[in-house]
């Protein structure tokens, strides 16, 4: 794609509908290209841990990073900054010019669905990590889009709901990460939330996308909905709203055209609308990728290596008494696990010989993939899948597509074959798996279509003839229909299970996001919990050193849906209980995006917070628990001790289509502060295998805005560790308005080695990041006459080891814009 665009000049030349041609998508992944003016198409690729490629359906391999949660853990935006830049090269890989990350929606609540993609409850965290990874993403040319624009921060009704924000929160709370990206970064693109704000819904609501982007921010960068986000012709595109996405559109074409006929909409707004795009396209053409690029992977040992050593600054220590992590390897090691390989193979290589297992308790929402445990008829693991136009039964059908997939969960929506022309179409997958054990072995079955699944030729699953809604594949799909059947050691069952597109189903959902249709076919052997987990504890009692690895998965953390509840699934607390008291000597490692409780807590002896960290996941979790990496993560969520402690507690999910955000600006560690309301454990807590002090505080407020803290830290212990240097400010009790208690304005992370002292600088604006609040009066920031204190401490728990400064404002002032 070498050459470049003259927008101004193409704005001019232009004709009205070709200008409303470039408004929409060309399909899901692409902007509509103008070939006869030199216009191409671009290529946009999904995030926010990854780079998807085109496919959700049997696509390209990619490089997984840590969840959202995992990296705000990471306090270092350095290493954030990093990782963008390899995200922006895997973007390149894909062929793909822009790249829809990071999500910095705000957790508001423990229990929202896709609370794990997001950087953490605290603006100032959220938006520099935010920052740090556009700046990485754009320094290799690929665009980064910050999402989702604004207080898109639940599942429950998320198309419909409206979201009841005071001024103060949207801007102190929920605006300010944006605010900081852009300030920052300056991303080429933006993408706006499903939901509603206050009176209008986000892909129309002139408020956030001409009055706070475009005027007060002066951002120029394009602005582009989510996909199926865009819910109007003319509000949206008066109110700002440059790209709808995906193609082809439901909104504009030619309705829109029609309405610019008609004067309807003028004229010079579709200038403003195509303006920005054509910038995009510009900034993109710069990559010099060709349209239509091929998708291609770099699984090297340095990608391995990099994703190593950023999963290593994510991991949490939480709990370590009697310093029983770290482990030196040797003896024996019981591993109560759920459904875990990757933690139990990280783990198995750092020791001599293979550690004893149980299974201990299952946490699936969903049956496992049954591809997992199936091979193809050649020994490939997984399923063959062979795609037919007609029916099975049809005498002599045609294999119009036959190819191996190494997973059983599919989202059809993109699947395209150039021999199928109705969208009714027919597959059949197909895999064997010979029995290791006498056993009971469940099978299930999800569809947005239809399918029935047999073994040996005999049917055990009809998810055809009736079906019953359920929540799987963004609401489209069936419930998971289950069967279970006896398998003996030895033998050999093939499954194969029918499968028809999605016109053939029996719901009523809306399944226009998942085209073709989609399919999940699980399956793994019954257990009996407790005797799994009498048989964990007695492994656990003969052992030396006991790690379980416990928490949630995909099933329920997820885009779609919220958890109901913040505990452990299934049997697990049971589990982690039983094992801790046959052997107190017992480690958790808990993998979740967001907060669980821990009834158990007391009754063993470490824990470990492991989030979701992508490819490197075991080997992470091994180096941390053998002392290879020292952990230096902190907690970017407060860990409440109930779900109804929390503050959204009364007011999460949508009522009437609407969510009144009742707690204001006091969401995570600012409301249990203020409440004074004992937690589980605090935002940005996290342990160290060393320890370190700070002293000397030196406080500067300069001429220019700047609040300047210099701290001097030192490793008082006996090994190489990083230690997080957290500054929070705390305005006097005569503010005019209620603040809170003390708020983060700035960190860093500093390594030494052991008796090494480093003089660590820390700066931020006092107009914002430092002071101000939002004055709802005047609509403009508020930086107050007032002596603040500035407290360094290595925790929202203000510790002994904390030092204290403090700086004046003498007069008040307002302010507005970046």
């Amino acid at each position: 794609m070498p050459g470049t665009i003259d927008v101004e000049a193409l704005i001019k030349k232009l004709s009205v509908n070709e200008k409303i041609d470039l408004l929409t998508g060309l399909d899901y992944w692409h902007t509509r290209p103008l070939p006869e003016h030199g216009i191409p198409s671009i290529r946009l690729s999904d995030g926010p841990n990854g780079v998807r490629g085109t496919k959700f359906f049997d696509g390209v391999k990619a490089a997984c990073f840590p969840c959202g949660t995992a990296l705000g853990a990471a306090f270092n935006t350095t290493l954030l900054e990093e990782a963008g830049r390899k995200m922006g090269e895997e973007t390149k890989l894909k062929g793909a010019h822009c790249l829809l990350s990071p999500a910095i929606n705000m957790q508001r609540a423990p229990v929202c669905g896709r609370g794990f993609e997001s950087i953490g409850e605290d603006p100032i965290l959220a938006g520099l990590g935010a920052a740090a990874l556009c700046r990485g993403i754009e320094s290799t040319e690929v665009l980064s889009t910050p999402k989702h624009w604004i207080c898109n921060d639940q599942e429950h009704r998320r198309n419909a709901v409206l979201s009841i924000v005071t001024e103060r929160a949207l801007r102190e709370i929920y605006a300010l990460p944006f605010q900081l990206t852009m300030r920052d970064a300056d991303p080429g693109a933006i993408m706006t939330g499903y939901n509603g704000l206050n009176n209008a819904y986000c892909s129309e609501n002139r408020d956030i996308l001409d009055t706070i982007l475009r005027k007060e921010w002066g951002w120029k960068g394009m602005i582009m909905s989510d996909w199926y986000g865009t819910y109007s012709t003319n509000d949206a595109v008066n109110a700002g709203l440059d790209l709808e996405m995906p193609g082809p559109s439901k909104f504009r074409g030619d309705l829109l055209k029609f309405n610019v006929a008609t004067d309807k909409i003028n004229e010079h707004t579709i200038d403003e609308r195509a303006r920005p795009i054509l910038n995009f396209v510009k900034k993109a053409m710069a990559l010099g990728i060709p349209e239509n690029a091929p998708e291609t992977t770099d699984d090297s040992p340095e990608t391995a290596e990099l994703l190593r050593r950023i999963g290593g600054e994510t991991l949490v220590l939480l709990k370590n008494d009697r310093n029983i992590v770290t482990y030196q390897g040797g003896g024996s090691a019981a591993v109560p696990a759920y459904y875990a390989i990757t933690p139990f193979d990280g783990i198995s290589q750092k020791l001599e010989s293979p550690p004893c297992y149980a299974a201990g308790a299952y946490t699936n929402k969903l049956l496992p993939p049954l591809a997992n445990v199936t091979k193809t008829a050649s020994g490939e693991q997984g399923m063959t899948m062979k795609a037919y136009t007609k029916p099975p039964g049809t005498e002599n059908r045609v294999v119009v597509d036959d190819r191996v997939l190494s997973r059983s969960e599919m989202l059809l929506s993109d699947y395209y074959n150039e021999k199928i022309e109705d969208k009714l179409w027919y597959a059949e997958f197909v895999g064997s798996s010979t029995a290791e054990e006498d056993c009971e072995f469940e099978l299930g079955l999800i569809v947005c279509g239809s399918a029935k699944l047999f073994v040996n030729d005999e049917l055990i699953i009809d998810n055809a003839t009736k079906q019953r809604q359920g929540d799987a594949f963004l609401g489209t799909a069936t419930v998971e229909e289950k069967s279970t059947i006896p398998l003996k050691k030895g033998e050999t069952y093939n499954f194969r299970v029918e499968f028809a597109s999605s016109p053939s189903s029996k719901l009523k959902s809306n399944n226009t996001a998942v085209g073709s249709g989609a399919l999940r076919i699980g399956g793994c052997k019954v257990i009996n919990a407790e005797e799994e987990i009498a048989r964990a504890a007695a492994l656990a009692k003969d052992a030396d050193q006991v790690i379980i690895c416990a928490g949630l998965n995909a099933d329920w953390e997820t885009e779609g849906y919220d958890r109901e509840t913040i505990g452990l699934p299934g049997l697990q607390d049971e589990l982690i209980s039983t094992v801790a008291k046959a052997n107190p000597n017992t480690i958790v490692v808990n993998q979740s995006g967001t907060p669980v409780t821990m009834p158990w807590l007391d009754n063993i002896a470490g824990l470990v917070q492991a989030w979701y960290g992508g490819n490197e996941t075991g080997n992470v979790i091994a180096d941390v628990l053998f002392g290879d990496v020292n952990p230096s993560g902190k907690l970017p969520l407060t860990f409440p001790r109930r779900l109804q402690d929390n503050p959204t507690f009364l007011n999460f999910r949508a009522e009437s289509s609407r969510t009144l955000y009742g707690e204001d600006i006091y969401i995570g560690y600012r409301f249990y502060e203020f409440a004074d309301r004992a937690v589980l454990f605090p935002f940005s807590h996290g342990l160290s295998y060393t320890s370190f002090s700070f002293s000397d505080i030196s406080v500067a407020a300069v001429a220019d805005g700047k609040l300047t803290v210099e701290v001097t830290v030192r490793n008082t212990g006996a090994v190489r560790g990083a230690e997080v240097v957290q500054v929070y400010v705390a305005p006097s009790q005569q503010a005019r308005v209620n603040r809170p208690i003390k708020e983060l304005k700035g960190f860093t992370k500093v390594a030494l080695e052991p008796g090494q002292s480093e003089r660590v600088t820390v700066e931020a604006l006092t107009k914002y990041d430092a002071a101000a609040y939002w004055d709802e009066s005047r609509h403009k920031w508020c930086v107050e006459a007032d002596e603040y204190e500035v407290i360094v401490s290595d925790s929202s728990t203000i510790s002994d080891k904390a030092v204290r400064g403090s700086f004046k404002i003498d007069e008040t002032y307002w302010w507005i814009g970046l």
